[in-house]
């Protein structure tokens, strides 16, 4: 007997939601067939059979949280599905594997001044609720009373009942760490969008008159979001506070370019990575977009593919939205709307011409962002975009 059990789920995730068990209890199946998936807060995970063999037991119901190391299901190696249902039915349950035992609620908690300490025991607040704002998250004597003063929340409402036309269905667990982010990012940041507008007539050009020498020598596509990237970084680099990260009372300033875009699926959005985008060619990052929207879609995304973003692509216009105001993906400071070319008359040498306009959107956080360098960032990749020759020579 093989017990199928869940696997380490990646950095800082302990916990999976059971979705869809693709086998039965006395199933045969084959090495590496596909036997369920399991979904975490970020992406969703495929185990697959081990060894041939007969499903002879499973352990955990489509909806139920596992943790890691937790038996899925028996797998009788060897067996025949004839054989496993000649298998006395009272046969014993295997016992799950055992979890890590749960750490001391101190450890969970974050630092706290001692005199917030004191505050916290004599007003009955659990430090676990508390945000510090001290150096490193500590909690401060300010933040302890600020807690103890805010009011109870309220008891969660009861589902209300359906009616004969509507139908309750459970929010995937990619669903509900998404809504809980986006949500977590308007209340922390002071977000705010700004915006402008960009010919996209040099862009088209330069495409349509290379296109095809750049799918022969490199084997892939030129696609617009290519020169959007480089033209993030050239502005990235120019405006360092939008590349930089708050923490605590502290700013990270990073030096490197790695940039999220992002990808929707069937189950919601996804933000793989694009690393190091100020040292790759534009045929890599192209294949780099290619691969990790291929991969999305697919299902075969990982969380290492999602990490580490300092900046976010967002692109609205390939589901035709005209303008918007994208959420900062925490811990991030920015994040560039694309949206929809559409032809527009514009003024152009005092006479009236058709351009392709695209509307951009750049929402930052005013705590690490001022005005003035968001406008000079988005103003500094409009230029790249309206004039390309610039990412060449960097200027």
């Amino acid at each position: 007997m093989t017990d199928i059990v869940v696997p380490v789920l990646g950095e800082s995730v302990s916990e999976a939601i059971v979705a869809d068990w693709k086998v039965s209890e006395g199933d045969a199946v084959k090495k590496d067939d596909l036997l369920v998936e399991l979904e975490t807060d970020k992406v969703s995970l495929e185990i697959s059979a081990p060894a041939d063999g007969v499903i002879s037991k499973i352990a955990a119901a489509e909806g139920d949280e596992v943790e890691i190391g937790v038996v899925l299901a028996v797998l009788e190696e060897g067996a025949s599905a004839k054989a496993a249902s000649k298998a006395p039915a009272s046969a014993p349950t295997p016992e799950p594997a055992p979890s890590a035992p749960a750490a001391a609620p101190s450890s969970n908690a974050p630092m706290a001044m001692p005199s917030a300490t004191r505050v916290m025991a004599e007003k009955g607040v659990d430090p676990a609720q508390v945000t510090g704002t001290g150096k490193g998250g500590r909690i401060t004597k300010g933040d302890a009373l600020a807690a103890s003063a805010a009011p109870a929340p309220a008891p969660a409402a009861a589902p209300r009942d359906t009616g004969p036309r509507e139908e309750r269905v459970r929010m995937s667990r990619l669903r509900q760490t998404i809504a809980k982010r986006l949500k977590e990012a308007q209340n922390t940041a002071a977000m705010l969008t700004t915006f402008n507008e960009v010919d996209m007539s040099a862009i088209m050009a330069s495409r349509a008159k290379y296109k095809d020498l750049f799918a022969k020598k490199h084997g892939i596509k030129l696609g617009f979001m290519s020169f959007f990237v480089k033209a993030c970084v050239t502005a990235l680099k120019d405006v360092p506070e939008v590349n930089a990260e708050l923490d605590g009372q502290d700013l990270i300033y990073k030096n490197h370019y790695d940039i999220g875009v992002a990808v929707g699926i069937d189950k919601g959005l996804v933000v793989p990575v694009i690393r190091d985008c100020d040292i790759l060619s534009m045929d890599q990052i192209e294949l780099g977009i290619a691969t990790m929207g291929k991969k999305a879609r697919s299902g075969k995304i990982t969380m290492a593919d999602m990490m580490g973003a300092t900046f976010t692509i967002t692109n609205g216009g390939v589901y035709g939205s005209l303008m918007s105001t994208p959420i900062l993906n925490a811990p991030q400071s920015g994040i560039l709307g694309m949206h929809a070319i559409k032809e527009r008359p514009m003024a152009v040498n005092g006479e009236v011409v058709i351009r392709p306009m695209m509307y951009l959107a750049l929402s930052y956080d005013h705590r690490v962002v001022d005005g003035k360098g968001a406008v000079t960032f988005l103003v500094r990749v409009k230029e790249c975009l309206e004039d390309p020759e610039r990412l060449l020579f960097d200027l």
